[in-house]
């Protein structure tokens, strides 16, 4: 399929296993100017949102290469439940491209499970329920669930099976977490906010776990884990931490952007937790010095912002296009900030293979 819209990085998927290398330095490349742009470092895509967006990119190239795309029943060659990442422009790239998304399995028709069209699960995972309904309906399912996402999913399935009760971080109505709880509600109890621990009851004898959102960052959850360990001592944690590491390496390189700049500009949409987060983050380095903004792209950014400012940060959510990055810094440019600094805190190498439904097909 020829390439168009958006761009985006490549996977790797000839490896079965996720690699992560990491380099535990600060390097700064700096050319000065009077005005300038710090860029974080990593930034934008994980290797889960790579590997989302590959699945469906994969699913639509395979149905142009068989004279499918455009099909005479009037069919798509690929439904998407939900957006696949939480970024209206990857969104509407692939539905340009031949995809439909569609909120609930319910606006799928019957012929198209007939037809076996596939439909691909977002890459924030999906409730027992969900999974249900498109076996009963004999759908072709291609789950996009973000590896680390999965995790958090069998690790809810294997407590409740040893006899636990989960107390799980999370937001309220965020794909991910309505996917987590889904897998036994009546076990898994969401809270927000340290607030919120006030609001459980647990007996001592009680076996208890806390598990998090993948997209929640070590300092976000730090207080809501504290108050719970001072109510409840015996809570457990897993082995290892439910925090995404892309989330974890982008706060703390914005953390270091902020530091150095007069505002910053995080590159994401309203919906996308870690986005969102990245930008209160920002705001939290700059403290009175400045202020952070978060747009979708540099048509929202207002020239405003920038008066009087000398250094503007940026960095990007973990399902944002660089090219979406680089929109902005041409504008910015524009504007009289020509300078370019690069904060680099962490080398990233992760990589993840396809779903394995498509794999069966190579």
């Amino acid at each position: 399929m020829a390439e168009h819209g958006l761009r985006h990085r490549r996977l790797a998927v000839t490896s079965c296993s996720p690699c992560f290398t990491l380099e535990n330095s600060v390097d700064i490349q700096e050319v000065p100017m009077t005005k300038s742009v710090v860029l974080a470092d990593p930034r934008g895509f994980c290797a889960g949102v790579d590997r989302a967006i590959l699945t469906v990119q994969t699913i639509l190239k395979a149905a142009e290469s068989s004279g499918k795309l455009h099909r005479e029943d009037g069919l798509p060659p690929v439904y998407v439940r939900r957006q696949i990442v939480h970024n209206k422009h990857v969104v509407e790239d692939l539905a340009g491209q031949g995809a439909v998304f569609v909120q609930e399995l319910s606006e799928i028709p019957d012929a198209a499970a007939a037809a076996g069209i596939p439909v691909v699960f977002s890459a924030h995972g999906v409730s027992p329920v969900v999974k249900s309904e498109a076996q009963r309906r004999g759908m072709h399912v291609v789950d996009a669930t973000c590896p680390l996402v999965g995790k958090v999913h069998r690790e809810v399935l294997r407590f409740v099976r040893e006899g636990y009760e989960i107390v799980y971080i999370g937001h309220k109505g965020h794909d991910e977490a309505v996917g987590v709880v889904g897998e036994s509600p009546e076990h898994v109890h969401l809270i927000e906010h340290e607030s919120d621990v006030d609001s459980l009851d647990f007996a001592p004898d009680t076996k208890l776990v806390l598990l998090s959102q993948t997209t929640l960052s070590v300092d976000e959850t730090a207080g809501t884990i504290a108050a719970l360990k001072a109510r409840f001592p015996w809570i457990e944690e897993p082995p290892s931490s439910d925090i995404c590491y892309a989330t974890s390496n982008r706060q703390a390189a914005v953390k270091l952007v902020a530091q150095q700049s007069d505002c910053v500009v995080i590159v994401g949409s309203a919906n996308s937790s870690n986005s969102v987060r990245l930008m209160e983050v920002a705001q939290e380095g700059l403290g009175e010095r400045g202020k952070a903004y978060r747009v979708d792209d540099a048509n929202e950014l207002d020239p405003s912002w920038f008066e009087g400012v000398e250094s503007v940060g940026i960095s990007s959510g973990a399902s944002v296009p660089d090219e979406l990055v680089s929109g902005v810094i041409d504008t910015l440019r524009n504007q009289g900030f020509t300078g370019m600094k690069s904060v680099e805190t962490i080398k990233e190498n992760m990589h993840f293979v396809l779903p394995a439904e498509l794999r069966r097909k190579k």
